[in-house]
């Protein structure tokens, strides 16, 4: 079943907060890329392998804090040193061929519905800025919120300066909705994990999507609707000789990134404090 927004936004009052792995896409973004890292030398085979592992567990598994933490973890140490640029071409060059054929099409019909109503998009992810903000682009939300990984002198530490995981989702969210003057009472959320809980709490009309058990659960007992997503098709194939997405998104997004840039940077600096 595919949720259909209702309520029309006044002034942009309204959003719709989208997770990412899962719930829009049928893969971990960040380790769908594992090969054309491989293919440009920033990983070795066994790292490949691991990946490929990781993905399995994340795939068969509910994502608890504990494997999502793993994840974490391996994510972090596999981009320890590299080189910020060359990633961001590398995910430049292959978004489509990585990213496209995996978009759940119940995900993207239920974006395009929200942005015909006037309500924002945003995608709230625990993957980093580098990954989500194209894939943003690619799907033609309007903010991407992610995950901000530590650079020093062009490369990454393997350190989080913020980790958009858990609380700090709702925290984000928060704080987003009030730089644009969201109602979160009006807002929509959708994710398919219990680790995405408090996002969904900070909204007056969550979905899950694809539950894992705990999160169904949560969801019967408060009565929210529960979708299930299984189409994951090419956006090229659905949207034929369209070209309107793509020259849309990147418009949409670069607006989004400054705000969502500057909540990050206040959150960044507030946990510094």
């Amino acid at each position: 079943m595919t949720p259909s927004p209702q309520g029309a936004s006044v002034n942009g009052q309204i959003a719709a907060f989208f997770d990412l792995d899962k719930t829009i896409i049928a893969k971990s973004s960040m380790l769908a890329f594992s090969k054309p890292f491989y293919d440009e030398g920033l990983i070795n085979r066994r790292t490949v392998l691991k990946s490929s592992y990781a993905h399995f567990l994340f795939l068969l598994t509910a994502a608890d804090e504990d494997q999502v933490e793993r994840l974490r973890k391996h994510v972090t140490q596999m981009c320890t040193g590299w080189n910020v640029e060359q990633v961001s071409g590398i995910v430049a060059e292959t978004l489509h061929d990585v990213v496209d054929p995996l978009v759940f099409s119940e995900a993207a019909d239920l974006i395009d519905s929200h942005r015909a109503r006037g309500h924002e998009v945003v995608i709230v992810s625990a993957s980093g800025s580098e990954i989500v903000t194209p894939i943003g682009q690619l799907l033609g939300v309007d903010i991407a919120l992610a995950s901000q990984m530590k650079i020093v002198d062009g490369t990454y530490t393997g350190e989080l300066d913020f980790y958009c995981y858990g609380e700090n989702k709702a925290i984000a969210m928060r704080e987003l909705a009030a730089a644009r003057g969201y109602d979160l009472d009006r807002c929509f959320a959708y994710s398919d994990s219990i680790t995405d809980l408090p996002m969904l709490e900070a909204v007056g009309r969550p979905t899950v999507v694809n539950p894992d058990r705990a999160l169904r659960k949560v969801a019967t007992a408060h009565d929210w609707p529960v979708a299930s997503f299984s189409r994951a098709v090419s956006l090229r194939e659905r949207i034929p000789g369209n070209p309107s997405r793509g020259a849309l998104a990147g418009a949409a997004v670069s607006v989004g990134a400054a705000v969502a840039g500057g909540i990050t940077y206040a959150l960044i600096q507030r946990r510094g404090r």
